[in-house]
């Protein structure tokens, strides 16, 4: 069965890719946010199974709008989604508690960490 999921991402083209990339594999996309802020506020009201998130956004970053989220719901399921190099961010996504990280160049890897 697939996951409920927000997609997270001040890119309309970007979360149109990831919408497409999990919805062809029987996930429903159920919310999209294009700041941290509105991911914020969606979260707690669609309770979504998962959040991919993108990091850099105005208003409220990923990083913040995810402590945010996990501070409110300890058991959120959040994966980053960012054009960033991943060795200089992977331990603040560690840190906060995420289940990952993936380029959005290989934004078909989200199937794999989803599934896990």
């Amino acid at each position: 069965m697939g996951k409920r999921i927000l997609i997270v991402d001040d890119s309309s083209m970007m979360r149109k890719m990831i919408t497409k990339t999990l919805t062809d594999h029987g996930h429903s996309v159920i919310g999209e946010a294009k700041n941290g802020h509105e991911a914020v506020q969606l979260y707690k009201t669609l309770k979504p199974d998962l959040v991919t998130m993108d990091i850099t956004m105005r208003e409220m970053d990923g990083f913040s709008a995810a402590r945010e989220i996990l501070n409110d719901d300890t058991d959120a399921q959040i994966i980053f989604v960012s054009n960033l190099d991943e060795e200089k961010y992977e331990e603040n996504v560690a840190r906060i508690g995420a289940i990952g990280y993936v380029s959005k160049n290989k934004a078909r890897k989200l199937l794999d960490l989803i599934s896990t």
